[in-house]
């Protein structure tokens, strides 16, 4: 059992069709952790998270050496991130290349998608595990021998919790929040939205069906995070998807 979320984390396993082996997620805890005193479970999340934390600064290094601009989107499930992705890819990958690492807890769905389109893309499976960690994200990079000067998407298994504590080594968390989940979400996943650069408010052309206050979400994300920046869009229908593209752009090619 996980020390930070609970989830039973065994194994991280990489799609296979692209002959790699799967990469055991490691613990320093047994699954037993969970009758420990709270002080021995404290020490054992720091230690998770510090283990974490010193695959991502390897990952973060590799990415700043070769120019691939890296980012983790999260999300909750059904936000729309892999649609975001999709036509993301159509739009862009004339300018750049672009590969996605996909996290999802079972199927390789989201990145047939995504390799519908032309990129290459390589799933994580989690299992039981409700997030992606730095050091499977590590070897899928070499697996999936990620190109310099590149775009590289993460998305992220669909979870507002866990994801905020794990950095991967991107440059940038994007929180993807779609008008269908409500406009309070900043205030009831404070950790994520503190965590992120960017909050994607996406499906704006459902707003007439739904009951979302888009000014009230802005004021509580920026009530968690004063700094984070706001781009509202729609996927489905285009609508302000250049200001996405253009944010991403600018980055990728700087």
């Amino acid at each position: 059992m996980c020390g930070i979320c609970g989830c039973g984390q065994t194994e991280q396993k990489h799609d296979h069709t692209h002959d790699h082996s799967s990469h055991e997620h490691e613990h320093e805890h047994s699954h037993d952790s969970i009758d420990l005193g709270a002080e021995r479970l404290v020490q054992v999340e720091q230690a998770l998270l510090s283990k974490n934390n010193n695959y991502a600064e390897q990952n973060r290094a590799y990415f700043q050496a070769h120019h691939i601009f890296t980012l983790n989107l999260v999300s909750s499930p059904g936000a729309g991130k892999t649609t975001l992705l999709v036509e993301t890819i159509k739009q862009l990958k004339s300018q750049f290349p672009i590969a996605v690492i996909e996290g999802d807890q079972q199927t390789e769905h989201d990145a047939d998608r995504i390799r519908a389109t032309g990129a290459p893309a390589l799933q994580i499976n989690t299992g039981r595990a409700c997030h992606l960690d730095a050091h499977a994200i590590g070897h899928a990079v070499m697996n999936l021998k990620v190109a310099d000067n590149s775009f590289l998407a993460i998305e992220n298994v669909g979870n507002l919790v866990c994801p905020s504590s794990f950095d991967l080594g991107e440059a940038h968390k994007v929180v993807v929040l779609s008008v269908t989940e409500g406009d309070d979400k900043p205030l009831k996943y404070p950790d994520m939205f503190h965590a992120a650069d960017l909050m994607l408010i996406n499906k704006i052309d459902l707003l007439p069906y739904v009951d979302f206050d888009v000014d009230r979400c802005i004021q509580y994300a920026k009530q968690v995070n004063p700094d984070i920046q706001i781009i509202q869009l729609s996927t489905t229908q285009a609508t302000n998807f250049s200001a996405w593209t253009t944010w991403l752009s600018e980055r990728v090619i700087s």
